[in-house]
Formats: C-alpha cells, structure tokens, sequence
C-alpha cells in the first residue's frame, strides 16, 4: 500500500518534537490518538528511542499507518490498532503518556469528551497527554484564519469546530486531567499539556 502524505504534518512535525522532549523525557510507553498517516507515529518514534509508541485511530486508517511503519523498520514502533475513541476499544495496558495531533476540532464534542475520559483511564497517576492543534482561548479565535477555519468546519458539520481552551479545562478536570502547560505553535496553533492527577 501506498504510503498516505499529509503536508500540514510534514510542516509540523518538527515543533511538536520539540515539545514533546520537554513532557515526554522519561522512558515510557505513548498512546497516540488519531495517528492519522502515521507520520508523526515515525517521526517521534524515531527522534524519541526512549519511547514506545503506540499508534490508533479508526480502521480506515490502519492501512497507511502500517505502511509507514513498514517502511520504517523500527523496533520502538508498535503496529496501529484500532480505536474509535467513542466506542472504543481503549487498551487495557496502562500508558505513562498520551499524545493527538489535529483531531479536537474534527471530533463532535461529545467524541471530544469520550477521548478525554479515555485518555485518564489508560494514564497512570502522574501522565501526561499533549494535544495539539487550534484552540480558541476564553471564547475568541487567536487569529482570523482560525476564525475563518472554525467557520469552514461548522458550514461543514455543525458537530465540528475549533474547540475553546475553557471548554476543555472543564471537562479535563471533571476526568482528573489537569492543564499543566500551554506552548504556543506555528501557525496559530497550541500544544495543551495535561496531567492524570492520580
């Protein structure tokens, strides 16, 4: 199979790195949420030995993912399962960290809040869970072409949407998920750190 390109992870890949070696520097295993093509699973796992990375998302997308990780060879790289994040399965295993990239705002809200009870439920006491992608802070966009992309997302599904930092703090706290960082991105973007309190 052909292996699936997208650019905008291309682009970001390289800043997302940087800050997951700042909150995932102990040895562990990552859970990544929605790994989309499976670059990023390849690119962290290679630039992140320590780590063993664990890729997911729906079935439609385990094709490309797994041949990303062909092509890659490399021992930390799990092979993709399936998880839908409403339905699940979550994974049994417990995981010392939790990362998504770009899929906050593509989720209804409800599938939002199901990822975030997911997530506490396979962190141990003391996890972190980066999430990446656009967020509006305390009800307004920080740039027009959030704007302007949140508005795109709703005409297309009005379950869609760029989703506000407030919003998320309330419902991570209500799973034990406390916001212990926010790193400002290229591109108008966030990366929002959560800790499993216990």
């Amino acid at each position: 199979m052909q292996r699936p390109f997208a650019e905008s992870a291309e682009q970001n890949k390289g800043p997302i790195l940087e800050v997951l070696r700042e909150w995932f520097g102990a040895p562990g295993n990552v859970l990544e949420i929605g790994s989309g093509t499976g670059q990023h699973a390849v690119h962290f796992a290679a630039a992140l030995p320590h780590l063993e990375w664990q890729p997911s998302d729906v079935a439609a997308h385990l094709g490309g993912i797994e041949a990303w990780r062909a092509a890659a060879g490399l021992a930390n790289l799990r092979p993709a399962r399936a998880l839908d994040v409403a339905t699940g399965p979550w994974p049994d295993e417990v995981f010392d960290y939790a990362y998504t990239a770009n899929t906050a705002h593509i989720m209804h809200w409800r599938e939002v809040l199901a990822m975030l009870a997911g997530v506490a439920q396979v962190l141990r006491g003391g996890g972190v869970f980066a999430m990446y992608g656009p967020f509006s802070v305390d009800g307004r966009q920080t740039a027009a072409s959030n704007a302007a992309f949140d508005a795109a997302l709703r005409r297309s599904d009005p379950g869609m949407g760029v989703r506000d930092l407030a919003d998320l703090r309330n419902a991570a706290q209500r799973c034990e998920l406390e916001l212990v960082g926010q790193v400002a991105m290229p591109v108008n973007n966030l990366t929002l750190i959560w800790r499993r309190q216990r």
